[in-house]
């Protein structure tokens, strides 16, 4: 199977994050501990993310700073932790992975 997505992203096919392998980079990441793609865990889910950020501009961007650098108030009273182990092209990858999540 990582040959055939290789391949495709060789060609154009695919871009070098599918939704797939952000999924496996979210489990990596240690996110799925307090985040779920279709319900609320510690933190809201990556389905309601996306949703709340559903056509603002700056979502990735923003998604990202805030898996790096942390974030509160946002979601309620519980905050997210930084998460400085997430380099900047996985937490732009993780983002994008969320966006793509809207219902």
């Amino acid at each position: 199977m990582k040959v055939f997505v290789a391949a495709a992203v060789a060609a154009g096919l695919l871009s070098a994050a599918p939704a797939f392998a952000s999924a496996d980079l979210a489990k990596a990441k240690n996110c799925m501990a307090c985040h779920a793609t279709d319900k609320k865990l510690v933190g809201p889910s990556y389905q309601d993310v996306a949703a709340k950020y559903a056509g603002q501009a700056d979502a990735v961007a923003m998604l990202a700073g805030k898996i790096q650098k942390g974030g509160a108030g946002v979601w309620g009273p519980v905050p997210m932790p930084p998460n400085p182990q997430v380099n900047d092209a996985d937490a732009k990858a993780l983002a994008e992975w969320v966006m793509s999540l809207k219902k």
